[in-house]
């Protein structure tokens, strides 16, 4: 039998690792939560910081002319980065262009992928004006995140709680890198997990969400998905809470930069029983997300303030209709001439003079070096929700 992951563990505070018919080891959670969590002064100085730079983000958002605008670009990078870090290869950009159809048949199926965890974000977000968040709730947004993925719906049951042993890492569960509970286990610890989002508790939130995160990834009761169905229950339970009114939070892009840690402090949960440390590190998110989110709202009134002043004061007559393009490049950062005609009621000719001069004064880039169905970027719009990406 490999009894590695039973030799791993130094405390049996989160659950234990018992030996299975098969050979190897799979893990039955404690009580949840867990009874003696310690918020010492360390931790709370950190949800101190947490709480305050989320404070800022929600404050520096209602700034906005048009929160929307915002989320809508926020919610497709971290719909990207949610995705990234389960191995889909796919871009911001991709995701863009895939909408605007301007992409090839082989990128749709990873940039689909993409694509089903923006339209679960606004499927929970919807429905969670209704219903409580719940198990129910929870295989329905599953439902929507995997539909048509890889995998094949036959194999990955979207909406469906795993019916069989699944395992993390490795071809069989004897080498496996964790093996989550046994179905019957799996289903009481749900039970516990669902009783807590629904507990008055005098758990402060933000570590409320950071505990319920831990749990759900060591339960992992879809064959599939996991991960992102997890991260999105981040935002779900924020939103369900009250502490967001708008999806303005998400942390992947902490997790992805700090991949490694991501994956070693939620082990530990399991293998040390460090609740604490798991939280630090998830509270340190919240403070780098948060403050990075309100940086680029600072950022994208800037920009948007003084492209508007340049217009106004370049484009004589035609500022209306320049300023017209310019509000709908905020909402979606790539144009076609078509579209210009759509927003600005111009005919074509005067449209493309218009997409044109807009290149010309470097708001616009062409894309796609082609001469007829170009399409335009807004490249110092995009670069405030990449560059720190690419810094990641």
């Amino acid at each position: 039998m490999n009894t590695r992951l039973i030799e791993n563990q130094k405390s049996t505070r989160a659950g234990e690792y018992r030996p299975q018919p098969g050979g190897n080891s799979a893990f039955y959670p404690a009580e949840f939560p867990p009874s003696d969590f310690k918020l010492d002064l360390s931790l709370a100085s950190q949800l101190s910081a947490a709480d305050r730079a989320l404070g800022n983000l929600i404050g520096a958002a209602e700034v906005l002319p048009d929160t929307d605008v915002f989320v809508f670009m926020y919610v497709r990078r971290e719909a990207v980065l949610s995705s990234q870090i389960e191995g889909t290869e796919a871009s911001l950009m991709d995701l863009l262009e895939w909408e605007k159809q301007a992409e090839g048949e082989e990128r749709q199926v990873p940039v689909r992928e993409i694509s089903n965890y923006i339209q679960a974000m606004r499927h929970g977000l919807e429905a969670l004006s209704r219903l409580p968040l719940s198990q129910r709730l929870i295989r329905s947004i599953h439902g929507v995140l995997m539909e048509g993925v890889r995998g094949g719906e036959t194999h990955r049951t979207p909406g469906e709680f795993r019916r069989s042993q699944n395992w993390v890492g490795g071809p069989t569960p004897q080498t496996a890198t964790y093996v989550p509970p046994p179905v019957p286990q799996m289903r009481d610890a749900l039970n516990q997990y669902e009783s807590f989002l629904h507990t008055d508790s005098s758990i402060p939130p933000l570590i409320q969400v950071a505990l319920a995160h831990a749990q759900f990834e060591t339960i992992h009761p879809f064959l599939d998905g996991n991960g992102r169905m997890g991260r999105l229950l981040i935002t779900f339970q924020l939103a369900a809470q009250g502490i967001l009114r708008e999806p303005i939070l998400y942390l992947s892009i902490f997790f992805k930069r700090n991949r490694r840690a991501y994956y070693d402090r939620l082990q530990a949960v399991r293998d040390d029983g460090d609740w604490e440390g798991w939280v630090s590190f998830f509270l340190q998110g919240v403070v780098e997300v948060a403050t990075d989110a309100s940086e680029t709202v600072s950022r994208v009134i800037t920009l948007r303030d003084g492209l508007r002043e340049q217009l106004t004061r370049d484009f004589g007559r035609r500022s209306g209709n320049a300023i017209q393009v310019l509000d709908n490049l905020f909402t979606y950062p790539l144009i076609s001439v078509r579209d210009a005609v759509e927003i600005t009621g111009l005919s074509q000719p005067a449209a493309n003079r218009l997409v044109n001069d807009l290149a010309e004064a470097g708001i616009l880039r062409e894309s796609t070096g082609r001469k007829r169905d170009r399409l335009f970027r807004f490249d110092s719009y995009l670069d405030l929700f990449t560059e720190r990406e690419a810094r990641g």
